[in-house]
């Protein structure tokens, strides 16, 4: 007898990020600002899974989880980057994010409220990009028939 197979879909790590301001640092006049958050780029055909980890803010209270999302992505015009869904998974924020204009920079902003009371909110940074296709520069080395050529690494030789 078959027994169909069950898929447990886990987040990716690819697209994670960790809360910030939560982790002892040094103290001394060396101290570097915190760094933004941000979430690596994304082509704009992706439909992808990205994570808000809030667990450094939760280290104490065991039992807290996140029980709000409040989600809003700038700019928002049409034929920008879209929310699709968002999910809470314990201290996580899963969002499932699709569409986007390449060459933009969208902020996330994401607004947590938990079991506990707390709330908390941050901004991340999503660039999206082209990455589906690579643009030939203008000063390729091109074939005959105008395709460019590469190098082993798929990059365009050029003449500078």
């Amino acid at each position: 007898m078959t027994t169909p197979a069950t898929h447990l879909w886990r987040p990716s790590n690819a697209r994670y990020v960790q809360i910030d301001g939560f982790v002892a640092t040094p103290r001394g006049p060396q101290v570097p600002p915190p760094q933004p958050l941000a979430w690596p780029e994304k082509d704009p055909a992706d439909t992808l899974d990205y994570i808000f980890d809030i667990a450094p803010a939760l280290i104490a209270n065991a039992g807290d989880s996140i029980s709000t999302l409040d989600v809003t992505v700038n700019p928002a015009n049409p034929g920008d980057l879209v929310l699709m869904s968002a999910v809470a998974d314990g201290p996580r924020a899963v969002l499932w994010l699709s569409g986007g204009q390449a060459q933009t920079t969208y902020t996330v902003t994401i607004t947590v409220g938990t079991a506990g009371g707390r709330m908390l909110a941050r901004s991340i940074s999503l660039p999206v990009v082209a990455l589906a296709a690579v643009p030939v520069p203008q000063s390729a080395l091109t074939t005959v028939t105008g395709q460019a050529l590469t190098d082993p690494t798929g990059t365009p030789l050029t003449t500078i």
